[in-house]
């Protein structure tokens, strides 16, 4: 890790410490991006197949997963890991319903009768990354709020593995999800594929999950397309941002750090401290702990792209936290949950020295799909509203709209709008 001096910094050199990794060859990975996107659209299952053949090294006969497969992977799963995976399904499942939104009606005035109703999206798109390590625990953060949902249809893309197959734990909580259509199919093009559809990948209108820079370049593309599809979030490579007083324990934060730095070599993980002295115990407990994770190349890569700031409180460390907006943020401060008022911008926060990072990746509960590139300024994190439309209800009677047309008028005529206000007078003036 890069250790800086807060205070020592030029404003360009602060705002270039900031900086995501990935951020530096945007424009690359977003040509690459809609090369793809223009192949799977016009060549359909055969660029789909001739992709995976060449960024994965598999040559696919059925691009999707057949029932016989998907019986045989949950057949032979360890009933340990079962076990595990049923245990943070209800948990999930628990505090996902618990946060469901309320619908709302109410008497805006005598007569006038307004709702707020809620409707699943018809078909969605769920993309678990695998990369160099399966993430079953993404199939159980994106499977549990569209099940709750209630979406007609969901697909899942998952890249298949040097065998052809589908991570059996995937297709497992995919199976306890009632997810049937599966594909074999990973990257940008299996966003491509959802978004626009092919002769055996189902169009989608709404595509959920993280993934690598050409993962987010393609979901941010398709979105950007009035033909292409809605995304959940900006969800890239993994960041966490750590906060550390004279309180934190040293071999907590290191193993918080290297716990986001073995995702990738574009994740990147900061520490702001108080002191000089604590990042030196840090990184001592991160040399330690290095040498045995099994990784550590990985980890090593991402350690390169990370920077350890020291600012003089935890009041500034918070007010950086905030401009840098991290996906995930721990707090390993004295009187943590003093300080969370404090934090504005963040995807998910973690507070004190006993609440590690990876146990919201897993069975806390809450989701781990979360606003990364600093957008958690403006987003949140998936859940169960993710999957839902909201659409509004107005129902009035006479006595209602003799209430409160005289306003609406009123404001057609400031907009001269004058169409508007006889819609409205017309019925003020009508015997019935």
């Amino acid at each position: 890790m890069i250790v800086l001096d807060w205070a020592a910094l030029s404003a360009a050199e602060k705002a270039e410490s900031l900086r995501r990794p990935v951020q530096r060859r945007q424009a690359e990975v977003a040509a690459d991006v809609v090369r793809i996107i223009e192949q799977v659209r016009a060549d359909g299952d055969s660029t789909l197949r001739a992709l995976t053949r060449r960024f994965d090294g598999v040559e696919l006969a059925d691009l999707q997963v057949s029932p016989a497969e998907i019986a045989q992977a949950c057949a032979h799963l360890p009933s340990d890991l079962k076990a595990a995976i049923g245990e943070a399904y209800q948990r999930i499942r628990a505090f996902h319903e618990a946060a469901l939104p309320p619908s709302v009606a109410l008497e805006t005035a005598p007569g006038v009768h307004c709702e707020r109703i809620t409707r699943a999206i018809a078909n969605v798109g769920l993309y678990v990354p695998a990369g160099s390590a399966p993430l079953p625990s993404t199939a159980l953060m994106l499977g549990v709020p569209a099940q709750i949902a209630a979406c007609a249809q969901v697909v899942l893309c998952s890249p298949a593995q040097a065998d052809g197959q589908v991570d059996a734990s995937v297709l497992y909580v995919a199976q306890l999800c009632g997810i049937q259509k599966i594909f074999k199919l990973g990257g940008a093009q299996a966003i491509a594929a959802m978004a626009y559809g092919t002769a055996s990948v189902p169009r989608c209108d709404k595509i959920f999950g993280p993934g690598n820079a050409w993962v987010t370049a393609a979901k941010l593309a398709v979105a950007a397309d009035s033909e292409g599809a809605a995304i959940d979030l900006p969800a890239g490579p993994s960041e966490l941002l750590v906060i550390a007083d004279d309180r934190c324990v040293p071999a907590f934060v290191a193993a918080d750090l290297l716990s986001q730095a073995e995702h990738g070599p574009d994740s990147q993980v900061m520490l702001l401290a108080t002191s000089n002295a604590i990042i030196e115990r840090v990184q001592a407990a991160m040399l330690e702990q290095l040498s045995r994770l099994p990784r550590a190349a990985i980890a090593e890569q991402a350690l390169a792209n990370s920077r350890a700031i020291v600012l003089t409180s935890v009041a500034e460390a918070i007010d950086l936290a905030n401009r840098y907006a991290p996906e995930h943020l721990i707090l390993a401060v004295d009187q943590a949950r003093a300080w969370l008022p404090r934090v504005q911008s963040a995807g998910s926060v973690f507070l004190g020295n006993f609440a590690p990072e990876a146990i919201g990746d897993y069975c806390s509960g809450t989701n781990h799909v979360l606003p990364t590139y600093g957008a958690a300024r403006a987003y949140s994190g998936v859940s169960v509203q993710s999957f839902l439309t909201f659409i509004t209800v107005q129902e009035l009677s006479r006595d209602g709209l003799l209430a409160i047309g005289p306003c609406a008028i009123r404001l057609a005529e400031a907009e001269h709008l004058h169409a508007h206000a006889q819609a409205i007078a017309i019925r003020l003036e009508s015997p019935r």
